[in-house]
């Protein structure tokens, strides 16, 4: 299948900013190929909610008409049972699969195998701050340290619902007198940072979604 494009929707603009900043290398790679990734923030109101229930009706309306171009919803995992019950990744996936068969079936596609294929989904588990928990130097070097006063489990993607990597985070930046700002510190963090590296530190659910960026073929290829 060729690409020529590859809309990714995430929660907001923290998540947006931070992945052109982490991915940049893999974005600029890929232009080259003939193939154009974005990254769309969520429109205001309850951003999670609306990755999980606005964007797959907003991925049938572009698919019919795009026909070299991917759809990926990628919100995160946390917090549970936004738009409908779900806790666990595989819950989340379904979920949304659903609300895109159903959205397809509203349209009167039916089951379309190939318009199906080129809606994907992935998540950031918990959140997209897992990222910078897997960025360990690149976070030191943020706060002009050489030891973090806070710990975490290990692979950063089994933290929990009860406390997910934004609240390891944001305690981090308060043990050092500052205040995290997703929007802010987020890219300019992540921009100091290898994703092949965070990849490998995130196996779960991050790496399946550069693995997935990086065998993409476009028609300069």
């Amino acid at each position: 299948m060729k690409v020529e494009e590859v809309i990714v929707y995430v929660e907001g603009p923290s998540d947006e900013s931070a992945m052109k900043e982490l991915l940049k290398p893999l974005i600029e790679q890929k232009q080259k190929e003939g193939i154009a990734i974005g990254f769309f923030a969520s429109s205001n109101g309850d951003k999670k909610e609306a990755v999980l229930t606005k964007v797959p009706l907003r991925a049938v309306s572009i698919l019919r008409n795009r026909r070299h171009s991917i759809v990926v919803a990628m919100p995160d995992l946390y917090p549970k049972n936004k738009g409908f019950p779900h806790e666990t990744f595989d819950e989340l996936v379904n979920g949304i699969l659903e609300n895109f068969n159903n959205a397809l079936r509203h349209k009167g596609i039916g089951d379309d195998i190939k318009l199906k294929d080129r809606f994907r989904v992935f998540c950031f588990k918990y959140d997209l701050e897992a990222l910078i928990l897997a960025s360990e130097e690149a976070l030191k070097s943020y706060l002009e340290t050489d030891h973090l006063n806070v710990t975490w489990r290990i692979p950063v993607e089994d933290q929990d619902h009860n406390k997910p990597p934004k609240r390891i985070v944001e305690d981090l930046f308060k043990g050092y007198g500052k205040r995290y700002i997703g929007k802010e510190d987020a890219p300019l963090i992540l921009g100091r940072s290898d994703y092949q590296y965070i990849a490998d530190k995130c196996p779960q659910c991050f790496k399946p979604f550069v693995e997935f960026l990086t065998g993409l073929q476009g028609n300069n290829r």
